[in-house]
This record gives structure tokens, C-alpha cells and sequence, in this order.
């Protein structure tokens, strides 16, 4: 019985503690937020596994070359980035945790990968193109690899069928001057189709590495993936949490307690096999 208190007692503080945890997630779990500001109300970022990337998309390059983003496609793996170049804000750290990322891994830009980045604002220039470029080699400080990255600027027909086959969606604020996005990057096949993708402002390096060997053979990661690579995130442009880390916590409490029940009708079985092996025993002074 006292085993059976103890078990009991733990479990009970299991529970409470779960509970805890799920009332310190915010009100906002799994609901859209109906305070968003007009610019974020459109803002979306859902990339389709193996949808086709357009390969006739006709963009300049950050030398004021005219190129076709089919141009990169073909013999490796590309990390596709949509980034405008005078935001004041959220591509800049996207931007950066990309070159942070990438040059943790023993891969080269140009020789095992490319990098293109495209940005969906129509008055960006080549000239602000190439100044992120050199910002973006000198962070990443391999000048051998000057080759394996590309800052794209194009007309809105252009940026609209690369974003659309994305499913990448952005609004403009006329009254401050800026675009309303969300955050993440795309790892591509040769080929050209969505292969993986990372949502936010942090991309392990692990994984990153991992989405290239795997889009380089032209593998297809799977929804399954992406939960497991995060469990747990929040959405900027829905305004919630995610609701995975609640299966996860409900999970792991279940399995825990199951664990428990387990344990304890082993030792309920135990006790009792010794109870009843003392039950033969001859008692003490018996002939």
C-alpha cells in the first residue's frame, strides 16, 4: 500500500505539473489573433513539398546581369532566401542567420550548393543587391565562394510567380514604407523543387546540412520532418503558438504514467510472490 501511495503521489504531481505548463502557454494557442495590424493581415509563408520553383523567372543580378533563376538550377542544391534589401528590420536577420549557419558547415557555396536570394520589393537595385552581397561574403569570410552567391532583384510579374509557387505572401504599408512578411528559407533539388524548409530566424546547422545531402539526391522531406525539427514555435504572421508542444507535453505525460502503472503491477506481483513464498516457509520450531 505505501508503494501504492508513493505512485500515486508522483503521478498526481505529474499531472499537476502538465497542467502548469499548459496554462503558462498563451490564451492565443491554435487561434488566430484578431488584433493584427492591417499590414500582417495577409502575410503568409506555407511552401508546398516538391512544388516547382519557376525556372523562366527573369530577374538581374546584383552586377545589373539579366538571369534566369533556372540559371542555378541543374547541378546542386540551392538555399532560395526572399529578402528585400533596404528592409529595416526582419531580413537583416534572416540574412544573417543564413551566413551564420552556412559557415558552420564544411560546405561551399559554388561548389556544393548555391545561394540565391530574392527580393520581392520591385525598386530594390542591383546596387543595393551587391552591397548585401558584400556584406554577406564578408560575414561569411570564404572569398573562393564569391560565385556560389546571388542577390536577385526583379519586376513584380517576376517576384510573383517565384513567391506564388513559394506560397510566400506579403503586404506593403504605405504609410510606413515597408513590407509585412513572414521569415524562413527554402532548401531546393537541382532541379528546382521544394525539397525542405526552415521557418523563423534560426536554422540549425545540423539540419541545414542534413536538407542539402538530402535535396542534392533530390529526396523530399516530409511533413513528419518538419514537426520534428520543431516542435514548438511561434507564428509571427497568425499571431499563435503552435500547438505541438501541447502533444508533446501530453505525451510525455502519458507515457510516464503508463511507465508507472507498469512499474507498479510489477512490484504489485512481486509482493505478492513473496508473500506467498513466506506462506510455505516451515515456521520456526515446526518438526
Amino acid at each position: 500500500m505505501k508503494l501504492f501511495r508513493t505512485i500515486t503521489g508522483i503521478a498526481l504531481l505529474l499531472l499537476t505539473a502538465v497542467a502548469a505548463s499548459a496554462q503558462m502557454i498563451p490564451d492565443n494557442v491554435g487561434q488566430s489573433s484578431k488584433a493584427l495590424p492591417p499590414a500582417l493581415v495577409n502575410v503568409g509563408f506555407d511552401p508546398r513539398l516538391n512544388a516547382q520553383i519557376p525556372a523562366d523567372a527573369s530577374f538581374v543580378d546584383e552586377m545589373g546581369a539579366p538571369v534566369r533563376l533556372g540559371q542555378y538550377f541543374g547541378s546542386r542544391p540551392v538555399v532560395l532566401v526572399f529578402a528585400y534589401y533596404t528592409c529595416p528590420m526582419l531580413c537583416g536577420q534572416v540574412e544573417q542567420a543564413v551566413v551564420g549557419t552556412l559557415k558552420m558547415l564544411s560546405f561551399n557555396p559554388g561548389a556544393d550548393y548555391d545561394v540565391v536570394f530574392v527580393s520581392f520589393d520591385p525598386s530594390d537595385t542591383p546596387e543595393a543587391a551587391l552591397k548585401k552581397k558584400h556584406e554577406a561574403l564578408r560575414r561569411f569570410a570564404r572569398p573562393t565562394t564569391d560565385g556560389g552567391w546571388h542577390f536577385l532583384t526583379g519586376t513584380r510579374e517576376s517576384i510573383d510567380a517565384v513567391t506564388k509557387a513559394a506560397n510566400f505572401s506579403y503586404s506593403y504599408d504605405e504609410k510606413s514604407k515597408t513590407y509585412g512578411h513572414a521569415s524562413g528559407i527554402l532548401l531546393l533539388t537541382p532541379d528546382g523543387r521544394i525539397s525542405r524548409y526552415f521557418f523563423g530566424v534560426e536554422y540549425p546547422a545540423s539540419n541545414v546540412r542534413l536538407g542539402l545531402v538530402d535535396a542534392s539526391a533530390g529526396k523530399i522531406g516530409t511533413p513528419v520532418d518538419h514537426l520534428l525539427l520543431f516542435c514548438y514555435q511561434y507564428d509571427p504572421t497568425r499571431a499563435r503558438y503552435s500547438a505541438t508542444i501541447l502533444t508533446v507535453i501530453r505525451m510525455g505525460a502519458v507515457v510516464t504514467l503508463a511507465c508507472m502503472v507498469l512499474g507498479f503491477v510489477i512490484f504489485r506481483r512481486r509482493e505478492r510472490q513473496n508473500v506467498h513464498s513466506d506462506q510455505h516457509l516451515p515456521t520456526e520450531g515446526a518438526h
